[in-house]
């Protein structure tokens, strides 16, 4: 820490990224205690999950809140527990007692973004409650278990390890379990924490996650598929979305021992033939090496290459989108819909980064009557992360608040639920809590394209219900006439008896009509 003190009175310093965000919380969502019990929930639970099911394990996750004092009910210790691949024992201190330091800062999907879930959590449960995180941990090839309790040196962003010990392990266990103490509202963010696992089971249907509150209540979500997405890659930068600053870093850190080496194999979607194009163009020789281009060199470089409209579209390798057949499962486990289905996008990309954008429809069944488009029960995800806050600010809300619904036989009130899925290494989050997702336009078509995809498909199943409704109803309108028109026909035909007519008009009603009937009565039954 400096301090330079200028013009008699003025003075500056610099803060370390523990104190940045210990003073400003309330950008990563820790605004008040209700919020902040919430966000705990949240992040320790994405955390879980990304530690199971991007390795390929299905995962099992216990989440539960307990008071911590009868005196002092605004207390809580947050327990969440997973199946996952645990973490280096040397690795916990950092994971947890220094902010911006994380495994997700790579060019793979993830949960998490920017590294500080983990750590405001620790940060806001030490400047609350002034507890420490107690964190277990096996990783999955360990035979022991590690213990650790730790405090962040916020002024130095660095871990204060308060306790460690391991021991050995007799069991097949592997995972991790974190433990923290904050000031919380129960009563405030009940809704909100319940609401966002039932919505996580949506998304995450091959999960089982056990839920206890602190009333003593037990919420069980089973595991309804054993279907798993496919756990995403890790990739290189695609050139198009490499600024200044980007490749500074980069030549600075390659291994290449030439310019053209440095091209073709650090960035994804350039072959030989186009890096040597790019360098040509660019003025520059393919066998320099890349750590002695000057500024003007490294400016026009980057120049020619965003300029350059030749790249393969970025891969999708390391994105994980949930798939159709799985977002079905989680809908219908939800809803139990009289429709569903759901659509992956092919990737597409903004910035040089890949998207995939997904969509699912349920009607009927157990979703709740909307009284006009800004009342769709609007499901929203990001990178697999159920999104509850700023609904009215978010990208999806837009776009179906937008569409003319009666195109797709929708006529309100109507139980209509509507899921929409981000998945990109950089989801551009209207701020830093990753609650909304702001209207950028290629992201925006891509949902608008979906929501109507499969909107049309609900669109022919309600035109074939309502087809089938009217042939009943012409045929009941006509089928229930019979007594009457084969009483009415018996008197004047001497050699015909009531019934024996009225088995010809049933006959002629099968025939015709197409009404699978053996009586009168039968279509009362049928329509009923």
């Amino acid at each position: 820490m400096s301090w330079v003190a200028i013009a008699g009175s003025e003075s500056f310093r610099a803060i370390s990224p523990s104190e940045f965000f210990y003073r400003n919380r309330e950008l990563a969502g820790f605004s008040n205690p209700a919020r902040a019990l919430y966000q705990t929930v949240r992040e320790l639970t994405e955390n879980a999950l990304d530690a199971t099911d991007a390795h390929g394990i299905l995962p099992d996750i216990k989440i539960t809140i307990d008071r911590t004092d009868e005196e002092q009910e605004s207390i809580y210790m947050v327990s969440v527990e997973d199946n996952g691949i645990g973490i280096p024992p040397h690795y916990v201190p950092q994971a947890f007692g220094m902010v911006l330091f994380s495994s997700k800062y790579t060019l793979r999907q993830t949960r998490g973004m920017f590294g500080l879930g983990a750590k405001m959590v620790v940060l806001y449960g030490q400047i609350t409650v002034g507890k420490p995180v107690e964190v277990i941990t096996s990783p999955i090839k360990s035979s022991r278990i590690y213990s650790f309790k730790l405090l962040i040196d916020i002024k130095n962003n660095e871990p204060i390890v308060l306790e460690r010990s391991s021991w050995q392990k007799n069991s097949p266990w592997h995972g991790t379990i974190v433990k923290v103490y904050i000031l919380g509202d129960w009563q405030r963010s009940k809704s909100k924490i319940v609401e966002y696992i039932r919505r996580t089971h949506v998304i995450a249907p091959y999960a089982s996650i056990f839920f206890r509150d602190p009333d003593g209540n037990i919420y069980i979500f089973r595991r309804a598929t054993e279907l798993i997405p496919k756990p995403p890659k890790e990739t290189k930068p695609h050139p198009v979305g490499v600024d200044l600053e980007m490749m500074k870093m980069m030549l600075a850190s390659t291994r290449r021992r030439t310019l053209l080496e440095f091209l073709e194999n650090d960035f994804q979607g350039v072959g030989r033939v186009t890096a040597e194009r790019i360098l040509e163009l660019a003025g520059l020789r393919g066998d320099r090496s890349p750590k002695r281009l000057s500024q003007s060199e490294i400016e026009k470089l980057v120049s020619v290459i965003k300029e350059f409209n030749e790249f393969r579209r970025p891969s999708a390798d390391h994105l994980s989108p949930i798939g159709e057949e799985i977002l079905k499962i989680g809908l219908s486990n939800m809803f139990k819909p009289e429709f569903v289905d759901a659509v992956t996008r092919k990737p597409t990309s903004y910035s040089g980064h890949a998207v995939i954008v997904e969509a699912g429809i349920a009607y009927g069944g157990r979703v709740p009557l909307a009284n006009d488009p800004t009342e769709i029960l609007l499901l929203r995800f990001a990178n697999k992360i159920p999104l509850l806050y700023d609904e009215s600010s978010d990208v999806s809300f837009k776009v179906i608040s937008s569409i003319d619904w009666k195109d797709y036989e929708i006529e309100f009130p109507a139980p209509l639920a509507v899921l929409v899925h981000v998945c990109s290494t950089k989801v551009p989050y209207r701020g830093v809590g990753k609650e909304s997702i702001a209207d950028v336009p290629e992201i925006e078509a891509e949902i608008r394209n979906g929501v109507r995809e499969v909107a049309r498909r609900l669109r022919s199943y309600l035109s074939k219900k309502k087809r089938e409704e009217e042939i009943a109803r012409r045929a009941y309108s006509i089928v229930k006439y019979i007594p009457e028109i084969s009483r009415s026909l018996s008197a004047i035909v001497a050699d015909g008896s009531s019934k024996n007519i009225e088995e010809k008009l049933i006959y002629l009603a099968r025939a015709k009509l197409g009404v699978n009937i053996n009586s009168v009565n039968d279509v009362v039954i049928n329509i009923e």
